[in-house]
């Protein structure tokens, strides 16, 4: 793909995501009217007076730290998978494959037990994320091995202990209060977000993402292999450590706010690929925007087909699975 078709594909992109994040502040169940929102966002920058205090309290207390954090949740969960694929070379290894989910969802159980508020939990799930993969990259430095095949299995390993941790936590949990929120946190949502909540991932979504991408041209050599890496001068150790701490950081921190997603991670850096090709110069870019968009799309729709919220997992799943099928498909000639 030459660099005009790339740049006008983000263009597009770009564009859809704003079109997209318009439509998402419009939607809801006080009111659908653009107007509303237009007359709402005057009145809080002082160029209007106040017509709708209701709409005004709604757009920004819930619509829009809502749409921010879809959208940034979405373009980190994408892009940490864009790497986890590039960095490992599988096309199915996904954000969770260092056991970031179950560290996150043992954190976040841990902290409902105790009876804690939502922001202690958002920290016990972080904390929870970032130790799994901690355990996960220790067990090769015991083995002395530090193959990605290795890093792979360690966090099976770290995944599978750690879930088995919080099946205990859900059987001991009781039933009617506890174990439901529990379950509900797993199946992901961010009914209750909050500007505070959003702010506080932005840092590392904005550090995160200029990191990897400036890292893009490595990831690519990484991609080839690391006998290719080792000939070309790199110094694998570094970058590897480097990307999968930004990766796990994102992911960490995504899943802390909005609980585990899945089909996100996997599917969307599949179809970046398929859109720019397997150059993460442009694939990286391209999987932000397309994850935050698709992200976008769930949380509205999870918020507004029904009376009640649907778990964005659920969504994810419904919507993800026949797309990655549909992926497959277009990609049968390069698998077989």
């Amino acid at each position: 793909m030459n660099k005009d078709k790339y740049l006008r594909h983000v263009f597009i992109l770009s564009l859809l995501l704003c079109v997209l994040m318009l439509a998402a502040l419009c939607v809801g169940r006080l009111s659908s009217n653009p107007v509303d929102v237009y007359n709402a966002i005057r009145s809080k920058l002082g160029v209007a007076p106040i017509m709708n205090e209701a709409m005004e309290t709604v757009l920004f207390s819930i619509r829009i730290p809502r749409v921010l954090a879809s959208m940034m949740i979405g373009a980190m969960l994408s892009l940490s998978g864009a790497v986890y694929q590039g960095v490992f070379r599988n096309p199915l290894v996904s954000p969770d494959i260092l056991g970031v989910s179950s560290g996150a969802s043992v954190g976040a159980a841990s902290a409902i037990l105790l009876g804690f508020g939502m922001v202690e939990r958002q920290i016990f799930a972080f904390i929870g994320g970032i130790l799994a993969v901690a355990l996960a990259t220790a067990i090769p430095k015991l083995l002395k091995n530090n193959s990605n095949l290795i890093l792979v299995l360690s966090g099976i390993i770290v995944g599978g202990f750690l879930t088995s941790l919080c099946a205990i936590m859900k059987f001991v949990a009781e039933e009617q209060t506890e174990l439901s929120t529990i379950v509900f946190w797993q199946m992901g949502s961010i009914s209750s977000i909050k500007m505070t909540e959003t702010a506080a991932i932005s840092p590392v979504f904005l550090i995160g993402t200029v990191l990897l991408i400036g890292l893009s041209w490595r990831i690519n050599i990484l991609s080839f292999g690391e006998v290719e890496a080792k000939t070309l001068g790199m110094n694998i150790k570094q970058i590897r450590g480097i990307t999968i701490t930004c990766a796990s950081l994102l992911t960490a921190s995504a899943v802390s706010i909005c609980g585990t997603i899945g089909w996100i991670g996997l599917v969307i850096p599949h179809l970046a690929r398929l859109l720019v090709g397997s150059d993460h110069i442009r694939v990286i870019p391209i999987t932000v925007l397309l994850g935050a968009m698709f992200m976008l799309i769930i949380d509205t729709i999870a918020r507004s087909l029904l009376t009640v919220e649907i778990p964005l997992t659920i969504l994810t799943g419904l919507i993800g699975a026949p797309c990655y099928a549909w992926l497959l498909y277009r990609q049968r000639a390069n698998i077989s």
